[in-house]
């Protein structure tokens, strides 16, 4: 298996929806992309999948030696060989990758957030930075370009924030600001013992607005003139404004399912979006 069949593979396998994005691009940009996404993900597994805190750890600072390698030498894994040849082509920073091992780590030093500006700082080491990297695969002309997709990115993980309550409080993780748990009378039980109520429903609406907003302030920044390179970005924020749409539809009831789009009907918004250029 080639490190580019390598990336494919991972990246099919997670099931995400940004897999739908990067079949509307040219092959070059294509096997950036993914191989970005597969880095993500590998970085993303080991501390989700790990039991041992301390492996992981150990773990992503051979990540941290890995890039290095990958910038200054041959790297050994097939993402970082996957990816070195796109390095210079598309700018991609060797700081902005290592920011993404920051935020991984930050998962293993904490699992509450006492405020937003916490968990904004979080979000951008984990995805507002990724915004930024893919932004430059897909081709950004403008410095406006890179602050639409820093906030696309945040507004992706907020989604994803929302959409897993549930999910990351059976591995007794809460992102949800302490805070604003305490404004609209929620407590961590609550959260952790899966108790819906009309005071959970108001708190989630709020991050859902929170996160609409991030939204709007992305599209707001993007210029003309880059809209169309950037379509696969625009098809992502296509699905998760959907995704969003469903989850308030659903009364937020996220703490004992996953709400989901189908695989064809994220497929038909990428398509709609990639259509209307």
């Amino acid at each position: 298996m080639s490190p580019d069949e390598y990336c494919q593979q991972k990246t099919v396998q997670s099931g995400s929806s940004f897999y739908y994005s990067f079949l509307f691009l040219e092959p070059e940009r294509r096997r950036a992309i993914t191989a970005l996404y597969a880095l993500c993900r590998e970085l993303d597994d080991t501390v989700d999948n790990a039991t041992d805190e301390s492996v992981a750890r150990i773990k992503l600072a051979w990540w941290r030696n890995e890039i290095s390698t990958m910038y200054r030498g041959t790297p050994t894994h097939p993402v970082t060989q996957a990816l070195k040849p796109h390095l210079a082509t598309h700018n991609l920073q060797e700081k902005h990758l290592l920011a993404i091992v920051d935020g991984m780590e930050m998962d293993l030093n904490q699992s509450r957030y006492l405020d937003f500006a916490g968990l904004k700082n979080y979000c951008w080491h984990v995805a507002g930075v990724v915004g930024i990297l893919s932004a430059s695969i897909f081709g950004a002309t403008s410095s406006r370009t890179l602050e639409y997709a820093e906030k696309l990115g945040l507004a992706f993980q907020l989604t994803n924030i929302i959409r897993d309550v549930g999910e990351d409080a059976r591995k007794g993780r809460i992102y949800l600001p302490v805070n604003e748990l305490q404004q609209f009378g929620v407590t961590a039980a609550d959260i952790l013992n899966a108790r819906h109520s009309d005071k959970f429903e108001a708190l989630m609406q709020f991050q859902t607005e929170r996160a609409r907003g991030y939204y709007d302030e992305a599209m707001a920044l993007l210029p003309k003139e880059d809209r169309r390179a950037q379509r696969p970005g625009l098809m992502m924020a296509s699905i998760y404004r959907t995704l969003l749409d469903e989850i308030e539809r659903d009364r937020f009831h996220v703490l004992t399912q996953r709400i989901s789009l189908t695989p064809l009907r994220k497929l038909w918004l990428a398509w709609k979006t990639y259509v209307r250029g």
